[in-house]
């Protein structure tokens, strides 16, 4: 079995299925309030970490918009104790690029090598996603951005 996220081969990953589909098409008449539920976290989570040194919030442009189906801060130092940090408060989070995509088995037989596209090299080590949903409440929220400022502190 190999390991979560490390890939050796190419694939595709789609599973909708009939039923699914039903589902999705109920859910769609809400898409619009689903995005703006996720985007007030995310400006909560940036309001709330935003005077954490070690960490940055995601970038945005003014000409567009962003529905946030991840919320992926870059943390200078020490991400794998602040994920276990959270984890010890039962609070989940993710490394979802463990290493970078030319880096990955699958993709080998395109020839780059470490240091060939260094900034995706240095995000690998560095994003951690944290929890985004169009359910979090603003107690939950708090939780999170309480438990990373109790972290770097």
């Amino acid at each position: 079995m190999s390991k979560r996220y490390y890939y050796q081969q190419i694939g595709l990953n789609s599973r909708l299925d009939a039923l699914q589909a039903a589902i999705l098409d109920v859910k769609l008449n809400y898409l619009d309030q689903y995005v703006k539920a996720r985007q007030q976290a995310a400006a909560f989570y940036d309001r709330e970490l935003a005077g954490i040194s070690q960490v940055t919030v995601p970038a945005r442009v003014p000409y567009s918009s962003h529905s946030f189906h991840q919320y992926t801060i870059k943390v200078s130092e020490r991400r794998g104790e602040l994920q276990q940090f959270l984890q010890s408060k039962g609070i989940p989070s993710m490394i979802y690029y463990p290493l970078a995509l030319h880096l990955q088995e699958a993709y080998h037989y395109l020839g780059y090598r470490k240091g060939d596209f260094p900034v995706s090299e240095e995000l690998s080590e560095q994003v951690l996603s944290l929890p985004m949903h169009t359910e979090l409440t603003e107690e939950q929220l708090n939780r999170i951005t309480s438990a990373i400022r109790e972290f770097y502190n």
